[in-house]
């Protein structure tokens, strides 16, 4: 190189400069790359490390999905039985409009039956549930009646118990006929010094009509015993008792135990000759009715305080199943038929007598 090239002008010595740091800055990049590609061997696997922990974990493995079961079979109904057909009567009232009908969706066989058999109890409800039968009672013979006129009664009361004792009483019986009605009483009790107690209280009230005397209520009181009453229904045909549910049927010419003596006076007033053979009367008592079978025994002369009476007898014996007392009642044709002697022998041997003391007729 010659002098005069180093000394140039100043304005090449600057391009000059300028080119040769260009060329050194190219050079020191060059270098520098080929630094960083070579990288020491452990810088490289702590590289790798981390991009082996920077990396996501591998996804768990996913189950394959349920194998879907197969629905479980619906039941079968059990095989119900094939039910007859019933007709049913249809109540149609005239003139009124018919609704419009509307066709139920159709059902299946097994539906129907089902449904047939929780109706099938309404349909057919078990007899059992319905009220018994009141019993039927032997048909009883029809008299012709002649009811005696209203009268008074004092009575006198003996008694002998099962066991020997005797005791006496008294008793007040009121007859009254109306005509067309008719009111019974009677009260059996005790005398004492200054008072009455009553043991035994009847009563009966009803109509008069051809058959005789109709009862239509009866009462009775005992005492130490509440009051019973026994009702006639001769529109209904029944009798009806106020100690017990069950009924009687009703039959023309039936009586209670008050009105029964003046019944058998009334048919024996009408004609004696009724009283020959059995003479067979439903009677009503506190819970039963039953057919009271009297005989004549025959006539008889009855001492009496008011003299001796002429009487016909009638005696209603035992009937097994029935009744265990004897009743016996004498009739007085004299006195318009009245009874006038009372007797009942229960099956212990006691024995109870209401005898006539005193008679008022206050009728015609």
């Amino acid at each position: 190189m010659t002098s005069a090239s180093f000394f140039v002008p100043p304005r090449r010595r600057t391009v000059l400069f300028v080119a040769v740091i260009g060329v050194l800055h190219v050079v020191a990049l060059h270098w520098l790359g080929g630094q960083a590609g070579r990288a020491p061997v452990h810088e490289q696997a702590r590289l790798v490390s981390m991009a082996v922990i920077a990396e996501a974990p591998p996804p768990l493995p996913v189950p394959p999905p349920p194998v879907p079961l197969p629905p479980p079979p619906a039941p079968s109904l059990p095989a119900l039985p094939v039910l007859p057909v019933i007709d049913l009567p249809q109540m149609v009232v005239p003139d009124a409009p018919q609704p419009m009908q509307v066709a139920p969706p159709a059902a299946s066989a097994a539906e129907t039956q089902v449904t047939a058999l929780t109706q099938l109890p309404a349909i057919a409800a078990p007899a059992a549930a319905e009220t018994p039968a009141p019993p039927v009672v032997d048909a009883v013979r029809r008299y012709r009646t002649n009811v005696p006129a209203s009268a008074e009664f004092d009575l006198q009361v003996d008694r002998r118990d099962a066991d020997g004792t005797k005791w006496t009483g008294v008793a007040a019986m009121s007859w009254q006929n109306k005509g067309d009605s008719y009111r019974l009483s009677l009260e059996v009790g005790l005398s004492m010094l200054i008072t009455r107690i009553n043991l035994l209280v009847l009563s009966s009230e009803g109509v008069i009509d051809a058959s005789g005397v109709v009862p239509v209520k009866a009462t009775e009181k005992r005492r130490g015993r509440a009051q019973t009453a026994t009702h006639f229904d001769a529109a209904g045909k029944t009798i009806r008792f106020s100690a017990t549910t069950a009924t009687a049927p009703w039959q023309e010419g039936a009586q209670d135990k008050a009105s029964l003596p003046f019944q058998l006076a009334a048919i024996g007033r009408a004609d004696v000759h009724q009283l020959a053979g059995n003479i067979d009367i439903l009677v009503g008592e506190e819970k039963e009715a039953t057919v009271f079978r009297f005989q004549l025994v025959g006539e008889e002369t009855l001492d009496t305080s008011m003299g001796r009476l002429q009487t016909w007898h009638l005696r209603r014996p035992p009937k097994r199943g029935s009744y265990s007392s004897q009743l016996d009642i004498w009739l007085a044709p004299s006195l318009q038929w009245y009874p006038v002697q009372i007797r009942n022998t229960e099956a212990n041997g006691a024995l109870t007598t209401q005898t006539v003391s005193k008679l008022t007729v206050t009728g015609s």
